[in-house]
């Protein structure tokens, strides 16, 4: 059997095997350098989007006995940097220490000679606002406050206890306060406090500015609130002051309304009923997550679950959002970040569990004590250090590594029920105005909108760019396809930026004020081409032969030209007698379909426009590489010219054509500029034509310069980019097999 060496002269020049050496060198050094450049992309993605799924950890630093507290720990908490603690003790003395040597700092005495303290509250446990109630009825709210200063350049934290509000008159009317809440606001404070009796007792002070002396002055409303049956275990205002949270142990629930009365002037009760249905249990423990706006409630049956308010067909509700899975262990204490939607929950035990609700993930568990006399807990404002105390007194202070908590594949894919939100919903808002909000970072919305432009566009593109190429490369004559090609090839090195700009400063207004011209083009267009045709197969024979055979294309261009005029030119006549004057309008307000201007549409247009060269040009080649010695068979077995085209022509350039459309389509889809500028790139799931969309391509152009480097933002917008790369790798491979399918179904012809 001959072999290759058989073809090849002995006597080839030396020269000429090196230059062939040479290239067959570097066409496989480009060829490997091409995947080389592949890989490291990929690894590059990868190296930036694995930390958003590892796991949190924590590590134990010092441990200290605690010599400032007299007694048992009722309230802890840490400043910023995690440095000064500070503590509340049962005998009610407040001290700073520092947190590396337990030193004490200051301290002071909470209780006054004439009375003595009933109850404390706090605010939420991303406030540093406490409430403290005397035995006398009075109330004194007070703040634990650091400042920072640089003296000799190193850093100093000095921590204060200041007193708000002491010239206002706070108080119950001298009624002993058995449990208290409180909830600061710019129009009034609210605060909520249980009685010795067990009554729910409820008293706004309203905040006004004296004209003359520009003085803050409180003036006292005394909220009526109905009977309530049970012991109440917790108490919580929300942040909105409107609702107010009344906990019983066996784990029953009343939503009190604050800001509605019935007509006895009494505050109407929002919703009520059992906490934990279905599960059983009784109350352990509860929270208000930051913002409060989510309630947290624990039972002891080891079930944790959120709450937040709701509107529902009969009004509002207290929703259960979802459970988290604490392993059956019951939770004796919730503690919520300060500047996430996540928390800590602690055993008797001192078993640690870290989750974050959004997410709907745990992601810490850790034994902290060896014994059972877990005592308090207090979490950093940046949830980086922890300290955890037992009944002797004895601190553990650890540090916390949980950059990323917030990533799950629920909060990426799913729908999320979140806070304010009537219903589950694909959201993405990774920033807003204020920071009283939650970011969140739903893939879903973008992955739509990427797949509904590149519908959109291909829709548009595919039937113009292959039947463009089916009738340059097989019907059209010679030299007219020589201008022909390169003039529309030439299209595909028209940057998009600019393509975008036209689309969005030019066609997205003209569509809009002649939208009924464009559907008339549409309907019209395909008619008065076809009219055409018939007409010109039935003019002389003479005057046909008298324009050269694969020329009749140009007599389209005035056609098409003229029934182009014709259609805009009548826009208005037919928006008054169809559409009331205006198209849009109509379509908003008759058929309840919402319309924005830059849309869905306008984006079609031009990506496809941007796209049809790319298919026009592979598909053309294609149909045009197709042998001739084939359709001169096809013609001469009594075949038609239109039969040799779908029965041989098409199918053996099917695998070609084929690949046209796949390029064509990953280029629709990782398209950036076009859809940044012509789209109101608002990330919305809606297939409407006449609404806008946001593209991950389009996402991650608009936000990573301003996503903070190595955030959990900035490392989700790599993620969306390596959900593109593969998206477009697991197209190209099955494109690749199907073409290699078409070539060897078709290769035999």
């Amino acid at each position: 059997m001959p072999t290759l060496s058989t073809y090849i002269p002995a006597y080839m020049p030396t020269w000429r095997r090196y230059k062939d050496r040479f290239a067959t060198i570097a066409i496989s050094a480009g060829g490997a350098s091409v995947l080389m450049a592949i890989l490291l992309i990929f690894f590059y993605l990868m190296y930036e989007v694995l930390p958003l799924f590892s796991g949190a950890q924590i590590e134990k630093a010092e441990q200290l006995q605690l010599p400032a507290a007299s007694g048992r720990i009722i309230y802890a908490a840490m400043e910023e940097q995690g440095e000064v603690g500070f503590v509340i003790d049962e005998n009610w003395r407040a001290s700073f220490f520092t947190i590396a040597d337990g030193e004490l700092i200051q301290h002071s005495d909470l209780g006054r000679e004439d009375v003595t303290i009933s109850s404390l509250g706090s605010e939420g446990g991303d406030s540093r606002l406490l409430a403290l109630a005397y035995t006398d009825g009075t109330i004194k709210l007070l703040k634990h406050e650091y400042k920072l200063s640089y003296p000799d350049g190193l850093r100093f934290i000095t921590p204060r206890l200041e007193a708000l509000y002491e010239e206002a008159d706070l108080n119950f009317d001298g009624q002993v306060l058995k449990k208290i809440a409180v909830r600061d606001g710019e129009e009034a404070l609210l605060v909520s406090a249980v009685l010795p009796s067990g009554e729910l007792v409820v008293k706004r002070f309203n905040k006004e500015i004296d004209f003359l002396s520009d003085e803050l002055e409180f003036s006292a409303q005394r909220l009526l609130i109905p009977a309530l049956a049970g012991d109440t275990a917790a108490i919580h205002i929300g942040f909105s002051q409107r609702w107010l949270y009344r906990l019983s142990k066996n784990g029953r629930y009343v939503v009190i309304d604050l800001l509605n009365k019935n007509e006895a002037g009494v505050q109407l009760v929002a919703d009520s009923g059992e906490l934990f249905q279905g599960q059983g249990g009784t109350f352990t423990s509860s929270a208000l997550l930051l913002g409060g706006i989510s309630l947290l409630v624990a039972s002891s049956e080891g079930d944790v679950a959120q709450f937040f308010m709701a509107r529902v067909e009969e009004g509002n509700r207290l929703q259960h959002i979802r459970s988290f899975d604490t392993g059956g262990n019951i939770i004796s204490t919730l503690i919520p970040e300060h500047r996430r939607k996540g928390f800590i929950a602690i055993t008797d035990t001192g078993l640690l569990q870290v989750f974050h609700s959004t997410a709907h993930r745990k992601v810490l568990e850790k034994q902290l004590l060896e014994s059972d006399n877990f005592a308090f807990a207090a979490i950093s404002p940046r949830a980086n250090k922890l300290l955890v105390g037992d009944a002797n007194l004895k601190l553990q202070q650890w540090h916390i590594d949980n950059e990323h908590p917030d990533i799950s594949w629920t909060a990426l894919w799913d729908k999320v029920w979140y806070e304010s939100y009537d219903q589950p919903d694909y959201v993405w808002q990774s920033s807003a105005s204020d920071n009283d909000f939650e970011p969140k970072f739903s893939f879903t919305p973008l992955a739509f909108g990427t797949l509904k432009a590149a519908f959109y566009a291909m829709l548009i593109a595919t039937p113009l760019a292959i039947c463009g190429a089916i009738y340059t490369a097989y019907f059209m004559a010679p030299a007219l396809r020589r201008k022909v090609k390169p003039l529309i090839e030439l299209m595909e090195a028209l940057p998009t930026v600019i393509l975008g700009f036209l689309a969005g400063l030019w066609l997205a207004p003209f569509i809009e004020d002649k939208l009924t011209g464009v559907f008339t083009v549409m309907m019209v267009m395909p008619v008065g081409i076809l009219l055409f045709a018939f007409l010109w197969s039935r003019l002389p024979i003479s005057v046909r032969t008298a324009v050269p055979e694969g020329w009749q294309p140009a007599l389209l261009i005035p056609v098409i030209c003229a029934l182009g005029y014709l259609c805009f030119a009548v826009n208005d006549s037919l928006e008054l007698l169809f559409f009331g004057g205006d198209m849009r309008v109509w379509i908003t307000h008759e058929l309840g379909i919402s319309f924005d201007q830059r849309n869905a549409m306008v984006v079609g247009i031009a990506m496809g426009m941007a796209v049809i060269p790319t298919i026009f040009s592979i598909s053309e080649d294609a149909i045009f590489s197709v042998p001739k010695h084939l359709s001169y068979g096809s013609l001469a077995l009594g075949a038609t010219p239109w039969q040799t085209l779908v029965g041989v022509v098409l199918p053996t350039a099917s695998p070609g054509i084929f690949s046209g459309l796949m390029i064509g389509m990953g280029r629709a889809v990782g398209e950036t500029m076009i859809v940044l500028m012509a789209t109101g790139n608002t990330p919305i799931m809606d297939a409407n034509i006449f609404e806008g969309m946001r593209t991950l391509a389009a996402n991650i152009a608009v936000e990573v310069p301003e996503a903070e480097v190595a955030s959990s933002h900035y490392r989700i917008l790599f993620l969306a980019a390596f959900v593109l790369f593969l998206f477009t790798f697991v197209v190209n491979t099955a494109a690749e097999l199907i073409r290699q399918r078409l070539r060897t179904r078709y290769g035999s012809l």
